[in-house]
């Protein structure tokens, strides 16, 4: 994408405020503060920061170029923000180009508009259920391995229970065949781009997201799932595990990185039977004797539930794929838990949580924890500098008028009363996430 002659001219509208635009988004309130810019000028901006890809470093260059001219900057009042929020919604939902009625269809990954089978680039994808005002999404993955697994599968399995449920169901085929189809370059981020276009363009509320698969799918469930833990109500994973390690003599020493700590706030449900001869139940018993590790280690995992059971082999549970469902659908997300454990493992997987990392250190582990009534947030990171990392903020998270305290690794770093900043708001609210909505960002380093 070429340079955006917007930026530049927001900038030069700008002028008039003389250097304050380009003062720290973090430290103390100012005497007076600069103002903000006009509503019109911002709305102009909208379309350009929501058709960014964010999941290419040419997307997240371009973005960062476009955000420049508002880093700074103060928030304009409530009744302009809440009227940026609707144009918000409108542009994301003319940017989302799925289609709108249940079938099948050949899609571009980036965009969802559709497009000829067999196009390079595009995947394959059923879309069912609730198309018109649905009060949930259901991303269902298929089984599957190298040169093998159509996302039909998926579909015949899961499509009879979204009805009565009033979900909107999506169900893609992985962009290629291979083991660990589901997060190979590429379909991963496909799948993060569904997320957001159909939020978009059928108005799924962002808490009722739910992701589950079968086989290959329950790989894809456990592991994509916790990749982005923070888009998630509820995960489901049948006769599917991550991807075990292995020491001296066979023995399983641990399970792939970025699984475990990422899953602290997230209800996950596993399917195992015992006598499964594609997926035995090593792999997933070893992966839950880990979660109960990290429970006792940082707390959290209060809804994992492991069900194991006999006979089944590699088959759905008794009841099939709405025995599964039943198990989960109660559930929405907690978009603003007080403690939170990251282990990064995609360079482009900015945001998790209320955590911000510009350029996160793949396998560094965060550990962060809120204390409301102290106004404090203490955060350790552990094979990593933390350099980059930064902590959001939003009224639904903390009151944001007074003192705030910021500790890393036991020594603190921030005192103040931290001011919002205009640049960091249109990153988040732009993503059209009211729980991934932030105005404030503290730098840790």
């Amino acid at each position: 994408m070429a340079r955006s002659s917007l930026s530049v001219l927001l900038f030069l509208a700008m002028a008039p405020l003389g250097g304050a635009q380009t003062r720290p988004a973090v430290g103390l309130r100012p005497a007076q503060e600069p103002r903000p810019p006009r509503r019109r000028d911002i709305e102009r901006v909208l379309p350009e920061l929501i058709a960014v890809d964010r999941t290419t470093s040419e997307g997240r260059a371009m973005l960062d170029e476009l955000l420049a001219p508002f880093a700074g900057l103060p928030l304009p009042r409530e009744s302009d923000l809440r009227r940026l929020r609707g144009v918000i919604t409108k542009a994301r939902r003319k940017w989302a180009r799925l289609p709108r009625t249940p079938g099948e269809y050949w899609v571009l990954p980036a965009t969802g508009a559709e497009t000829e089978p067999g196009t390079p680039g595009a995947g394959r994808l059923f879309i069912d259920g609730e198309t018109r005002k649905p009060r949930g999404l259901l991303i269902g993955l298929h089984g599957g391995g190298i040169g093998s697994g159509d996302a039909s599968s998926s579909h015949a399995a899961y499509r009879d229970l979204l009805e009565k449920r009033g979900w909107l169901g999506l169900f893609p085929e992985v962009l290629e065949k291979t083991e660990r189809g589901w997060t190979d370059g590429g379909t991963e981020e496909w799948i993060v781009h569904l997320i957001d276009q159909a939020t978009a363009a059928f108005d799924v509320p962002r808490d009722h997201v739910y992701l589950t698969g079968h086989s290959m799918g329950g790989y894809g469930t456990w592991v994509l799932g916790a990749h982005h833990a923070d888009l998630f109500a509820a995960l489901a994973a049948s006769a599917g595990a991550p991807t075990p390690i292995y020491g001296p003599g066979g023995r399983i020493t641990g399970v792939q990185g970025g699984v475990i700590p990422n899953l602290r706030n997230t209800p996950l449900l596993v399917f195992q039977s015992t006598d499964d001869p594609a997926v035995p139940p090593e792999a997933n018993q070893a992966a839950i004797f880990r979660i109960e590790r990290a429970r006792d280690r940082w707390g959290g995992y209060e809804h994992v539930d492991y069900w194991e059971v006999k006979g089944r082999g590699h088959r759905f549970p008794t009841g099939g794929a709405e025995s599964l469902i039943e198990r989960i659908e109660g559930f929405a997300r907690n978009a603003y838990p007080h403690k939170l454990v990251w282990q990064p493992s995609l360079p482009w997987k900015r945001q998790f949580y209320w955590l911000d990392w510009a350029r996160p250190q793949l396998d560094a582990t965060v550990v962060a924890e809120l204390f409301p009534s102290e106004r404090r947030i203490a955060v350790k990171v552990t094979g990593g500098t933390g350099e980059g990392l930064a902590v959001l903020l939003a009224p639904d998270l903390l009151d944001l008028e007074g003192e705030v305290t910021i500790e890393l690794g036991g020594e603190e770093i921030f005192r103040g009363e931290p001011r919002a900043d205009l640049a960091t708001w249109l990153r988040t609210a732009t993503l059209g996430d009211p729980g991934r909505e932030y105005s404030l960002r503290i730098p840790l380093d």
